[in-house]
């Protein structure tokens, strides 16, 4: 391969990378990596519109670029009937192309989980399976016409609002089905993609890999069942077993979690009481490990935090508490119900 082009491909690249992570000013982006005039830098992102791999919008000093679709591809499944999640990884896999090893054992992954937990847990008659891929990354949406995730966790776990049902989710480990299911996909397939989302009947519940541990829940409109999207870029390096690590002990066994604790928050309401610690503690007795993530939470009350840190801790000793992301005014708190 000759220099020039060698040069050409690191440059194309490059734009890739940029526009699925800083899509602002890239034909300064590239002037300023490689060494060349914005004129030249100019002229790539022209030969990438050209090919059909880039999208520009607005004036030449204000031009966005975002990457245009090259693979569409979906299907709707009617459920039951013998149907199977690799059946459906069959049909997919091969619109995905050409891609890293790493890459697809990932998606062989996310999609037969949640394609999987539609079969088995939706109680839906029919599945929408769409996919888009471009340049620089890969989208699959799983959707069902079924029971909402969100409202079946919540009439399953008992629980007051459907927004609770997304705190009980966030920690793993959970499942409407014991016996057959070990409740890991969603909390694994959150955890590898680069995107995850989840919207079902009005709660948006998502998940990014870079950021923090960090989950969003607002109110969105959706219709009845659930839509699930997975997102992944093409040449991304991470691998399935550097995720299950994170959480897993030396025996692989799901042994840690993060609980993003502002979930517990509803509403305005702030952290103060022992219910609230309660809900926030739930289920997390199958852990060795656990984190709580207490950003975007400003403070704590007393009793909340009695809850956690001396009562709870006492009666499970076995668990490695600990907290994370936290505001000053929380460790204060903290240091006030461990202290002796």
């Amino acid at each position: 391969m000759s220099t020039i082009r060698k040069r050409g491909e690191e440059i194309s690249q490059f734009i890739i990378d940029r526009v699925a992570e800083q899509p602002d000013n890239i034909a300064m982006q590239v002037s300023t990596e490689f060494g060349i005039s914005r004129q030249s830098a100019n002229k790539h992102l022209k030969r990438m519109v050209e090919q059909g791999i880039l999208c520009a919008t607005g004036e030449t000093k204000s031009r966005q670029y975002q990457f245009c679709a090259l693979k569409t591809w979906n299907k709707t499944y009617r459920l039951g009937d013998g149907l199977t999640e690799d059946v459906v990884w069959q049909e997919l896999s091969p619109q995905l192309g050409e891609l890293p090893d790493n890459v697809m054992d990932i998606w062989h992954y996310g999609i037969t989980e949640m394609f999987n937990n539609v079969i088995d847990h939706s109680k839906g008659t029919r599945a929408l399976v769409t996919f888009e891929k471009t340049a620089g990354y890969s989208v699959v949406v799983i959707s069902d016409d079924g029971v909402g995730i969100f409202r079946k966790i919540q009439a399953a776990e008992g629980l007051h609002d459907t927004r609770h049902a997304v705190l009980a989710l966030a920690k793993g480990k959970l499942t409407t089905d014991p016996d057959n299911h070990t409740g890991e996909g969603i909390f694994f397939s959150s955890r590898v993609f680069d995107r995850y989302r989840i919207f079902s009947e009005g709660v948006f519940f998502a998940h990014d890999f870079d950021t923090t541990e960090d989950w969003i829940v607002r109110h969105a409109h959706s219709d009845t069942g659930t839509h699930v999207l997975m997102c992944l870029k093409n040449n991304t390096a991470r691998t399935l077993k550097q995720v299950f690590d994170r959480f897993t002990d030396d025996d692989y066994r799901f042994s840690k979690t993060v609980v993003p604790v502002r979930l517990a928050e509803y509403g305005d309401d702030k952290l103060v009481s022992r219910s609230q610690a309660k809900r926030v503690l739930a289920g997390l007795e199958k852990f060795n490990v656990v984190l709580l993530n207490f950003e975007g939470v400003d403070s704590i009350g007393q009793a909340f935090a009695d809850e956690v840190f001396r009562v709870y801790a006492k009666r499970n000793p076995h668990i490695q508490l600990s907290a994370i992301h936290t505001s000053e005014e929380v460790n204060h708190m903290i240091s006030r119900a461990t202290s002796p």
